[in-house]
């Protein structure tokens, strides 16, 4: 189909990034469908940190549309498509690679040479009431898996991946440094793993509270880590760990997790940042030391994340604040997560309506 049926509006509310900080509520027309492409009302999409950066900080290409964490119903299908009906509730999965680089024959398609930068390509996001997606970019739910829970998947497949990197296994010491979604996330995947020695390092008193609820078995403000400096490149912290990740994207929170590993031990980095770190080489080569980067998913990861968050194992009432926001409140609820004050996944959910201006 070439536009949208009958039944549907001609325009639609949308959250659209003019800038940093300036989020507005606007009115678009609803996206019109090629032969392949599915229109999906959204149900709830989630504020990722990647979100973050795009909105407050300006990153985003001005008049673009935001949120990939997303859940929905079919609303209406293009004229190729037969494996989806409207009214099926999907969530949205990963773009699709191309399948035939160096990085997607060895099994990494995250790392696919036709992958889009962040915030720069004229993909329409999911902070609106619609959104168009190929069709094999969505994923049908698990049995008993509700929408709203199902907005997880996304940073769930995330976490996962760092997992994978990260080969931390029962029996690891762990720690975990910046407790925003992902953070949780990791923390809740290794417990349900069976990695019962976790350390959170996050300054939010808040998030502190969830790491403990989420089953951390130490808890720090950054303040009281031990690291040794740069003149002692072979000493090692009291308590070294196995594995460290990164999620906060903050320099000091790099220096620190790295001066934390264990001889041997593995620095993995999550979180995105723009002032870069500077890392102990002596310490580096005299402990051989590994440091890596994790980037979006496995070739498996939203099958198994939803697997997983429908199997029941993970504390996702603790994974999700428990009031939802309208399209309207999209700055104040991205303003509320950086500033700690909301420590959970924060959902909105664009049915809800909403009339603020960011």
């Amino acid at each position: 189909m070439s536009s949208p049926t009958p039944e549907l509006p001609a325009t639609m509310a949308a959250a659209v990034f003019n800038g940093a900080g300036r989020i507005d509520l606007e009115h678009r027309p609803v996206p019109t469908l090629g032969p392949h492409d599915v229109l999906v009302e959204v149900s709830h999409c989630g504020i990722c940190g990647s979100d973050l950066h795009l909105g407050l900080d300006g990153w985003a290409r001005p008049g673009s549309i935001g949120g990939h964490e997303f859940t929905g119903h079919v609303a209406a299908v293009g004229s190729e498509v037969a494996d989806w009906t409207p009214g099926d509730p999907v969530v949205g999965g990963p773009p699709r690679s191309c399948g035939t680089c160096r990085s997607c024959r060895r099994g990494r398609p995250s790392l696919c040479v036709d992958r889009a930068t962040p915030g720069k390509s004229e993909w329409q996001g999911a902070f609106a009431r619609f959104v168009r997606v190929p069709r094999a970019q969505l994923l049908r739910l698990p049995p008993g898996l509700d929408l709203r829970t199902a907005a997880l998947t996304e940073p769930l497949a995330v976490a996962l991946h760092a997992l994978t990197i990260s080969g931390a296994q029962p029996g690891d010491r762990v720690a975990v440094f910046g407790l925003g979604p992902i953070g949780q996330l990791l923390v809740a995947a290794l417990v349900e793993r069976g990695v019962d020695d976790v350390v959170v390092v996050e300054p939010r008193r808040t998030r502190r509270t969830l790491g403990r609820a989420l089953g951390a078995t130490q808890v720090l403000e950054p303040e009281a880590l031990e690291v040794p400096t740069i003149a002692e490149p072979e000493r090692l912290a009291d308590h070294p760990v196995d594995v460290a990740f990164e999620c906060s994207g903050a320099r000091a929170a790099m220096e620190a997790a790295l001066a934390q590993l264990d001889r041997g031990g593995l620095l993995v980095l999550v979180g995105a940042g723009v002032d870069p770190p500077r890392l102990d080489p002596n310490r580096i080569v005299l402990n051989e030391l590994r440091i890596t980067g994790s980037y979006c998913y496995d070739p498996d990861g939203f099958p198994r994340a939803l697997d997983l968050l429908a199997s029941g194992r993970l504390p996702t009432h603790q994974l999700l604040e428990p009031v939802d926001l309208p399209l309207g409140e999209l700055a104040t609820g991205m303003r509320r997560l950086a500033s700690g004050e909301l420590a959970a996944k924060v959902l909105i959910a664009p049915g809800l309506g909403g009339h603020e201006h960011g």
